[in-house]
C-alpha cells in the first residue's frame, strides 16, 4: 500500500491511500491521519488493504503529490542511524579522525515536531552555516516493547520512506565537540510524499534493508545513486538497538544514515560533505561547495516514495510558522 497526508491546513493532515501509479487517491474514512493509523494498526489495516483494492478497481479522486505534507508530519520519535560504513571511514580519513571504536550501531535522537513536504521550500538562516542534504531511507513502526530482539523487529515496521536529512555542516563540528550531540546542526528533515508498506517494494525490501538505488540530483545534475542494501546494520537491528532500555511508541520514525557505497567513484554519492571528503583524500582541499539560497535538490529512488524536488531559501520570521491545531 502507498500512503499520503494531504494537506488540510492543520497540523497532522488528512490521511489517504493512493493508487500504484499514484494518480488516484482515496481518503481513509474513520482514520483521519497517519498517526492515528499507526496507533490502530491492526484496526486500521483491512481498511487501508480495502480502500487500496478499490482503487485498483478503478474507483479515486485525481491525486495531485504537491498537495501533500510529509506522510508523517509530525512524530513522537525520530532516531537517525549511521549505518553505512563506506561513509563514515570517508569522513575519518578526510578528517584524520580515529575509528569509532564500538560494534554497536550509531544513533541519535533528532528534531521530531516537524518533517517537511517533498515539494516544500527549505529555509536556513544562512549560507555561511554550510548547508548540505543528506539522502536516507527510513522506516516507521508501530509500539515496540522494551528489549525488542532483532529478530521480532521487522514485525514493527509498517512504512517505508525517503528523508532528506539537512545538515549544516559548519555547526556540527562545534557541537559534536561538546558531548552532547546535535541541536543547531540538524533542522527539520525532510520526506517524500509516499509511505509505502514494505510488502509494495517486493524483493526491494530484504533482511531489514531498501535495495534501490536513491539518486539525487543538484540543480538538474546527477550528483549519485548508491543503492541501500550495503547497510552493516539492517533496520530490524537498528530498532533493536533503539529499544533496547526503553519502548518505542507508534510513529517511531528510524532513519539509516547518509546512502553510501564502497564503489562511490562510480556510483556517486547522497551528500556534498562526503563528495568533499573525497575531494580531502584525492588532493587535500575540497570542491565542491556546500548549498547555497536558490539551489535545488532532488531525491528518488524508483517510483515506490515519489520525488524530493526543493529549493533552498533564506529562513525568514514566519518560516517556522505552523498551521492551526487540528
Amino acid at each position: 500500500m502507498r500512503l499520503a497526508t494531504l494537506d488540510d491546513g492543520t497540523r497532522d493532515g488528512t490521511l489517504v491511500i493512493v493508487s500504484r501509479g499514484a494518480a488516484w487517491y482515496l481518503p481513509v474514512t474513520g482514520v483521519p491521519t497517519m498517526q492515528a493509523a499507526l496507533d490502530g494498526w491492526a484496526r486500521a489495516e483491512p481498511i487501508l488493504r480495502a480502500l487500496s483494492a478499490a482503487l485498483d478497481a478503478g474507483q479515486g479522486q485525481v491525486f495531485d503529490p504537491a498537495q501533500c505534507m510529509a506522510p508523517l508530519p509530525r512524530a513522537w520519535q525520530w532516531l537517525d542511524g549511521s549505518a553505512f560504513p563506506t561513509h563514515g571511514a570517508l569522513m575519518q580519513q578526510a578528517f584524520g579522525l580515529p575509528p569509532i571504536a564500538t560494534d554497536r550501531p550509531l544513533m541519535y535522537q533528532g528534531m521530531s515536531h516537524r518533517f517537511l513536504s517533498a515539494t516544500q521550500d527549505v529555509p536556513f538562516p544562512s549560507e555561511a552555516d554550510g548547508i548540505d542534504f543528506e539522502g536516507e531511507f527510513g522506516v516507521v513502526t508501530d509500539d515496540v516493547p522494551m528489549g525488542c530482539s532483532a529478530q521480532d523487529a521487522l514485525g514493527h515496521v509498517r512504512l517505508v520512506l525517503l528523508i532528506n536529512d539537512w545538515s549544516l555542516r559548519s555547526i556540527a563540528p562545534i557541537e559534536m565537540k561538546t558531548g552532547f550531540g546535535w541541536v543547531q546542526a540538524k533542522p527539520a528533515c525532510s520526506v517524500a510524499p509516499f509511505a509505502v508498506t514494505p510488502d509494495m517494494l517486493g524483493d526491494a525490501w530484504s533482511d531489514g534493508r531498501v535495495r534501490l538505488p536513491l539518486t539525487v540530483a543538484v540543480n538538474g545534475a546527477w550528483f549519485g545513486s548508491p543503492v541501500g542494501d550495503a547497510m552493516a546494520f539492517g533496520f530490524h537491528e537498528l530498532i533493536a538497538h533503539a529499544a533496547r532500555t526503553r519502548d518505542l511508541p507508534a510513529g517511531t520514525i528510524i532513519g539509516s544514515g547518509t546512502v553510501s557505497n564502497p564503489d562511490h567513484a562510480v556510483v556517486g554519492s547522497t551528500c556534498l560533505s562526503e563528495r568533499r571528503a573525497i575531494e580531502m583524500i584525492a588532493d587535500g582541499t575540497p570542491v565542491t561547495p556546500f548549498l547555497s539560497f536558490g539551489d535545488r535538490v532532488t531525491m528518488q529512488a524508483g517510483d515506490w516514495f515519489g520525488t524530493l524536488d526543493q529549493h533552498v531559501v533564506a529562513g525568514t520570521s514566519g518560516s517556522a510558522a505552523f498551521p492551526e491545531r487540528g
